[in-house]
């Protein structure tokens, strides 16, 4: 087991497994206790679920898209309030007024229910009961945790029943070291263990939660709720070199198709076979342009042709060789894509599981976005993030009812055959982190250990008034003369900043095909974990 955050969460995934559980219960109930863990801040019963697993016995990779729906009667998804941007913290926490219409249709705990249903061993109940141990009987705040209280608090006071539930009797936020009680959530969660997930989408929680909803002006309905459904698919495989291929997520996941995009464009552009990008500025510049292809996911279907013009950008076509051959030679010379000043959050979790039968499963899953959210919404212990209030672009893409994409980037990687690693990745640097680690472990033939541990960039900095472009790196991590060689601006995040200042995390598990062993990594930051027995 392997984990972003929480490493008691890790820990009782480990527990379902000695107890008879597979991988999938075992991420399914890490998954559920990083949650109670957090208070629901970066993570929510009523977020998001991307699942990627590799069956053994049959050789089979299954994906499950638990994403956003967007709700059927928002007809003017432009007009959604809100806005966010990584220029401070009080930008990064959401600007304009709450509003219901900011919150989508989450399908968090249907994904729960539907992979536990299609290949769990345990109980259902079984995975909840670490998360209602947490929620009932408390937890200390750990130094995160208080950090997210002091930057929210003012929006967790606003309403009556987020209020009562996420702060001290007096109103004041939890600081570190006190003890939090959850036993809302521990009563809802016990309920949903036993009536399944319809107690959520069908039942009495649902109709609470759009009574809330609608009271802020939201659109959402019981029918939206009673519709959703998880999309179970093959999963998308590419070749990536080195006898490797890439098995993620397929369309409208985003993130699978850029992922694939990204190790294709290192084989065209020569980063696969010179020094590394930490020891060279030709190569670490190559790597920062080929993550900035991310951006073509944001970029409407005209706008993008405007950039690229004769080139496919089809989801279909961006995970092809001939693709990144065209591509880069567009790009190598400096990308339109990329506006770096020249010399002179969103938050998710990650949970990755291997068992003794050679079951793999990753999961990412997310509040998709900054802390609870702007609106602070609570229902019986349960968070409702604001996600809308800074995709009204991408939500107005999307059919009414439909499915939002995702960015999220998380897979397999197979060798004739087998699962040899499973991988997950979050943060504002998802992308350029699933890419360094990629590249590290497929092609420099590092462990998963060492892909970790060596240096990172995370995603760069943009100027919201000029939209310029500034490299990232953790403080002291990179040799300077090779980020000056570059010719780009660039700067150092501290430790403390790092959580606002781009980065990402990736966390993998590798099972070895020549000697049977079972590997979890970790990032080196924060409180994740890697366990094994």
């Amino acid at each position: 087991m392997t984990v972003a955050h929480g490493s008691y969460a890790a820990r009782a995934g480990l527990e379902a497994m000695k107890q008879g559980g597979n991988a999938v219960d075992a991420a399914l109930t890490t998954a559920l206790t990083q949650v109670a863990l957090t208070a629901g801040a970066p993570i929510s019963y009523f977020g998001i679920m991307s699942l990627v697993y590799f069956e053994a016995k049959t050789g089979r990779v299954h994906t499950m898209n638990a994403e956003w729906n967007t709700v059927t009667g928002e007809t003017d998804p432009l007009s959604i309030p809100g806005a966010i941007d990584f220029s401070s913290s009080e930008s990064l926490l959401g600007q304009g007024r709450p509003s219901g219409r900011t919150a989508l249709v989450g399908g968090f705990m249907k994904g729960v229910d539907a992979a536990h249903s299609r290949f769990g061993n345990l109980p259902f109940a079984s995975l909840f009961q670490p998360a209602v141990e947490v929620a009932e009987t408390g937890m200390p705040v750990d130094e995160g945790l208080a950090w997210m209280y002091a930057l929210r608090r003012d929006d967790l006071a606003r309403l009556p029943e987020t209020r009562e539930t996420l702060l001290k009797p007096d109103g004041s936020a939890y600081r570190q070291g006190d003890v939090l009680r959850q036993p809302k959530l521990a009563q809802t969660l016990r309920l949903i263990s036993e009536h399944g997930s319809d107690y959520m989408y069908k039942g009495p929680w649902g109709e609470k939660l759009i009574s809330a909803l609608q009271a802020e002006g939201g659109m959402m309905t019981l029918e939206d709720l009673a519709a959703y459904e998880v999309v179970w698919a093959d999963a998308l495989v590419a070749d990536v070199g080195n006898g490797f291929s890439i098995a993620t997520s397929p369309w409208p996941n985003a993130g699978g198709v850029a992922l694939i995009e990204a190790q294709q464009l290192a084989d065209v552009a020569g980063l696969v076979r010179g020094p590394h990008y930490t020891e060279s500025s030709e190569a670490l510049r190559k790597a920062l342009e080929i993550t900035q292809v991310l951006t073509l996911g944001h970029l409407s279907p005209e706008d993008a042709q405007a950039l690229f013009p004769g080139l496919d950008l089809s989801p279909e076509a961006r995970v092809t060789k001939a693709h990144a051959e065209k591509l880069w030679a567009v790009i190598k010379d400096g990308s339109p894509l990329s506006r770096w000043k020249r010399t002179s959050p969103m938050h998710s979790d990650d949970v990755v599981a291997a068992d003794a039968e050679g079951n793999v499963v990753a999961i990412t899953h997310s509040i998709n976005c900054a802390l609870w959210g702007k609106t602070a919404i609570n229902i019986d212990g349960i968070s409702i993030g604001d996600p809308a209030s800074y995709q009204q672009a991408l939500v107005a893409a999307t059919p009414p009812g439909g499915r939002l994409s995702a960015p999220t980037e998380t897979g397999v990687v197979l060798r004739d055959g087998k699962a040899e690693l499973g991988f997950a990745s979050m943060g504002a640097g998802l992308h350029q982190r699933t890419f360094q680690g990629l590249l590290n472990y497929l092609h420099f033939g590092m462990t998963v250990e060492e892909s970790i541990n060596t240096p990172d960039f995370f995603a760069p900095a943009v100027d919201p008034t000029t939209f310029e472009t500034t490299a990232v790196f953790p403080a002291g991590k990179f040799d300077q003369a090779v980020l000056e060689g570059t010719g780009i601006t660039w700067k150092e995040a501290e430790d403390e900043h790092a959580l606002l200042g781009g980065e990402g995390y990736w966390v993998s598990v590798e099972c070895s095909p020549e000697t049977g062993l079972i590997n979890a990594a970790s990032h080196n930051r924060h409180n994740s974990d890697a366990v094994a027995f």
